[in-house]
């Protein structure tokens, strides 16, 4: 059980090929298992890595919390897949072996045929991975469309809305609720892959209707 080597590039493949289906590393909610994993990591995952890469900055967010977080911090060796062999410990004590003996000849063939055994296992994990249906990460957000004023045609609003069209998003219900002064929203649901569409350019593109709309904001956002 483990990721192998985190700091390494096939270590970190394995642990984007296994949040691929998962928000955390054990659970629903961010807990010690995450920080222990986290905390393996030597820099921000490769942006092609983008299961591992929203994972990293989520948990990130959590930095000045993560004492508070649920869960006891286990041996980075018990998170993860099951049949991938973690390293991590080995490589370690490896090292400090070189450190006390000079020569070394011996840990050195040592280390290279973990090394190998390692390379071997990850390969073996990642073609089982590449056989199975990649799982698509979607989420579902509720936005905030706001008009400029009580006279704003909210069904032309709607339509400009609804004429957005890109792939990965999908438009759902919507209604128009009260903000005051006779001013009406809408409010409208999506449901986009995260790897295609993200807020940023669903904002750009809706307050492009400039006539229309004044703004928009994320009123609900959640994992699917």
């Amino acid at each position: 059980m483990g990721f192998g080597d985190l700091k390494s590039a096939a270590g970190l493949r394995v642990l984007n090929d296994f949040l691929a289906d998962k928000s955390y590393i054990e659970g629903y909610v961010p807990s010690q298992a995450d920080i222990a994993v986290f905390e393996a990591i030597a820099a921000p995952p490769p942006a092609d890595l983008y299961h591992a890469l929203r994972w990293y900055n989520h948990i990130k967010s959590y930095e000045k919390q993560k004492a508070s977080l649920p869960g006891v911090k286990k041996a980075l060796a018990k998170y993860g897949p099951a049949d991938v062999e973690d390293t991590t410990d080995a490589a370690t004590d490896s090292k400090n072996d070189d450190d006390i003996d000079l020569f070394g000849s011996d840990d050195e063939e040592e280390s290279e045929e973990a090394k190998k055994l390692r390379e071997e296992r990850l390969a073996q994990y990642e073609s089982k991975k590449s056989k199975k249906p990649a799982v698509i990460a979607k989420s579902s957000i509720l936005l905030d469309v706001k008009p400029w004023d009580d006279e704003t045609d909210m069904a032309k609003l709607e339509e400009c809305v609804r004429s957005i069209q890109a792939d990965g998003l999908v438009w759902g219900s919507s209604k128009l609720v009260p903000v005051g002064y006779g001013i009406k929203k809408l409010q409208i649901q999506c449901v986009v892959e995260d790897d295609k569409v993200g807020t940023d350019m669903l904002e750009e593109r809706i307050t492009a209707f400039e006539d229309y709309v004044q703004s928009m904001d994320v009123a609900a956002f959640n994992k699917i």
